[in-house]
């Protein structure tokens, strides 16, 4: 950490309610940093859907910079249903910046923070807690906005290469062995040739890795398993558009997107932000859950204590994550979302109130 112990995040607010929730995780950022010691340099930027609207650019270079420099980047979600490109296209700088960073590790940890919103129930009693590790640059995404073909068919590609792949699953074998040392690689190499490369690829650099034991699944397969014995899984690791569907199926385990933080990590830049939309329809109403927001900044203060050999900010992530649990157990943060009445605001309020208690 710099001398002044100060970290800089560079913050995108986004669409809908994106600054509603940015709001109260910014709040609980800088109450968590003054409890364990450390500082925030928390700094604006713009981009999404209104800034294109309102500027012209969906995002600017000074953004993409500033995403650059800072140490992480908290991001809100991005996106209006009103507000296209000229060519119809929909306005996600959030997949931009995963890109031209070379995001390739797309983390989504879902785990069991308010029992009763689980729709499952594990006969044992065991609790959901996995992580599903997502690529998030090539895949069947490497086409994004281009229309290939004519008036009579339209054809995308699944791209899919060793250099990326490497560091996924090498992003994944070590995540890995910080939880259970269970790795499961999820895929679809009994029908398409680049998932049984992605496949081969996955074997050899299994083989670095003894002492994490790894299992195979095709995507059908898991989309199945996930639902019927979701307690099993530890990491999971999967190609851009499984990863896109299976995370959604991932959070309504658990009680929906509210619940569900993400990050976007490459080998120099990481991208912090809640797995939901901008629900433009709640925009303004004051009720929209910023517990993914929140729950994203303790994944980010856990990457970059990781990153930095920081016990403090380690204790801070894993402050935020507690005072999330004891607060939806009180009743203090369950919003309409989650079956309750608790306003935006009071959810930071009541999270805040429980960081480092016992």
């Amino acid at each position: 950490m710099a001398a002044n112990d100060t970290i800089s995040i560079a913050v995108l607010p986004g669409d809908g309610i994106g600054p509603e929730v940015t709001a109260p995780a910014l709040d609980v950022l800088h109450a968590v940093a003054g409890r364990h010691g450390f500082s925030v340099d928390a700094r604006e930027h713009g981009a999404g859907a209104g800034h294109y609207r309102d500027h012209g650019s969906a995002l600017p270079e000074e953004t993409i910079r500033a995403v650059e420099s800072a140490d992480a980047t908290l991001l809100a979600a991005m996106g209006l249903p009103d507000v296209r490109y000229a060519d119809g296209t929909e306005i996600v700088p959030q997949i931009d910046l995963r890109e031209i960073f070379g995001l390739y590790g797309g983390v989504r940890p879902i785990r069991a923070w308010l029992p009763e919103a689980v729709p499952l129930k594990d006969p044992r009693g065991a609790d959901i807690d996995f992580v599903l590790v997502r690529e998030s640059t090539e895949g069947l995404f490497v086409d994004r906005g281009k229309r290939n073909g004519d008036a009579d068919h339209a054809t995308d590609t699944m791209r899919v290469t060793r250099a990326v792949s490497e560091k996924l699953f090498h992003f994944s074998f070590q995540l890995a062995r910080q939880r259970r040392s269970h790795l499961t690689l999820i895929d679809k190499a009994n029908v398409l040739g680049s998932m049984a490369f992605f496949r081969e690829v996955f074997d050899e650099v299994a083989a670095e890795y003894p002492d994490v034991t790894t299992s195979r699944l095709y995507v059908d397969a898991a989309a199945m398993l996930m639902v019927q014995r979701p307690w099993d899984f530890d990491v999971m690791v999967t190609e851009n558009m499984f990863g896109d569907i299976l995370s959604d199926l991932a959070a309504g385990l658990v009680g929906g997107l509210g619940l569900a933080p993400s990050g976007d990590i490459g080998d120099k830049v990481a991208i912090f932000q809640p797995s939901h939309g901008t629900a433009p329809d709640i925009m303004g109403k004051g009720i929209a859950n910023p517990l993914a927001t929140i729950l994203s900044v303790s994944l980010m203060l856990d990457w970059l204590g990781r990153r930095r050999d920081d016990p403090r900010l380690l204790a801070g992530a894993a402050d935020i994550e507690q005072a999330v649990r004891k607060a939806l157990a009180a009743g203090d943060a369950t919003t309409v979302d989650l079956g309750g009445k608790v306003r935006t605001a009071d959810v930071a309020k009541a999270v805040i109130a429980r960081l480092g208690n016992p």
